[in-house]
């Protein structure tokens, strides 16, 4: 069975920087897409970043310049290195992935639990 887990969520100051992680773990063949979502309270889940199989990277325009998101394939892991955070950027941040595992199972999706980002003074 496979499932995501995120790490590296925390209260910073404006200004900061975080890195979250999330690895996936199980039966897994391949990871196509992985992406990182945000969700704040009262909005909607909104698409932070997204990285292919290829390493091509897609940013939303709120983070571009500030966030970076990068994947070890050999770990299975997906990074978002946030940096220049704003209050703005409090959210819960999920991770996502289109995964083919041993089985038979192909481009399913998985999310993982979400890890809470609080920037403020």
């Amino acid at each position: 069975q496979v499932q995501l887990v995120e790490s590296g969520g925390g209260l910073v100051q404006p200004g900061g920087s975080l890195r979250l992680s999330c690895a996936a773990s199980g039966s897994i063949l391949s990871i196509s897409s992985m992406r990182w979502y945000r969700q704040a309270p009262g909005k909607q889940r909104e698409l932070v970043a997204h990285i292919t199989s290829s390493d091509s990277t897609t940013y939303a325009d709120y983070v571009k310049g500030r966030f970076t998101i990068s994947r070890d394939n050999a770990e299975n892991t997906v990074y978002l290195e946030m940096n220049s955070l704003k209050p703005e950027d409090t959210a819960v941040y999920y991770c996502y992935a289109v995964i083919n595992s041993y089985g038979g199972s192909f481009n399913k999706h998985y999310w993982g639990q979400g890890t809470q980002v609080t920037v403020s003074s």
